[in-house]
């Protein structure tokens, strides 16, 4: 099998990497999301996937993309990059690579990543989490990763776990994502979340964790894998609060042992979850059935 092309389009960064059948990055670029609209955007996505294409050897390109966005990622219209609004993105792909394209929610590329070669391996149902510019998910039901009626199932950042929180993007009020992402705590502290207190570190845990809670009870889940920049930088602060919160909510029998860990993958998950959607579009299976 020859290689994927693996693309991460997120509010704070662009990233592409050649990734093998087995997972592995074999060479990757990145840089910042800056384009001034939509067209000066994917041009920088054209710039950065530019020396891939003049190595060849791909079979597949695959994308994980900030949502929402319509069945298969024929538009994407991402809540932290307000340049693209039904954005055509798999077209646009497919006309500048000249292969086959697969497009999904990036936190549902991760589920896709964790259960293939990551946290995850041997689960058939969990749940996977990006807690960074965003907050996303993608859920594993029966060792099937859920799509709903718009590709757009999973979405736990718009769980509303403070009725009197931050007003958020979606429009509504309270959502894990404007409580809990990169820029919301940024705006709350006023400076850089990477020098967020601890109690603010243990808040975000908290949150995350209730939210997490309510999904366990509702599909019966024993894993939650929980990967991006913020999870992963407040670090064991954040998922010992994560995991008593979920603990303290989840006390039916099938539920008590539920458990919230970092992502396998680490900071390599993106890309590995966005090569995973395009393997799974060649009809490779990843996961345990």
């Amino acid at each position: 099998m020859a290689n994927a092309l693996a693309i991460d389009i997120g509010g704070t960064k662009l990233a592409a990497a050649r990734v093998d059948s087995t997972g592995e990055i074999l060479d990757h670029r990145r840089v910042p999301t800056t384009g001034a609209d939509a067209e000066a955007l994917f041009g920088q996505l054209e710039e950065l996937v530019s020396p891939f294409l003049a190595e060849g050897d791909f079979e597949v390109c695959g994308v994980g993309s900030g949502g929402p966005m319509e069945a298969d990622g024929e538009t994407v219209s991402p809540l932290n990059i307000p340049q693209w609004r039904g954005f055509p993105l798999r077209a646009r792909l497919m006309d500048l690579l000249g292969m086959r394209v697969a497009v999904d929610n990036d936190a549902k590329a991760l589920a896709l990543g964790e259960g293939w070669c990551g946290a995850a391996v041997g689960y058939r149902n969990y749940m996977a989490m990006v807690v960074s510019t965003g907050v996303g998910g993608g859920l594993v039901i029966d060792g099937q990763l859920l799509n709903g009626d718009a590709g757009n199932a999973g979405h736990i950042g718009h769980i509303i776990v403070d009725p009197e929180g931050t007003r958020c993007a979606c429009g509504n009020r309270g959502c894990l994502e404007a409580m809990t992402s990169g820029p919301a705590i940024t705006r709350q502290l006023g400076h850089p979340v990477e020098d967020a207190p601890v109690e603010v570190r243990r808040r975000t845990g908290q949150l995350v964790g209730r939210a997490v809670a309510s999904v366990v009870n509702l599909l019966d889940i024993s894993l939650t894998v929980v990967a991006g920049s913020v999870a992963l930088g407040f670090g064991e602060v954040f998922f010992d609060a994560a995991q008593a919160e979920l603990s303290g909510h989840c006390g039916l029998e099938f539920t008590h042992e539920a458990k919230i860990i970092p992502a396998g993958l680490g900071p390599d998950g993106p890309l590995v979850g966005a090569a995973a959607v395009g393997w799974a579009s060649l009809g490779v299976v990843l996961l345990s059935s």
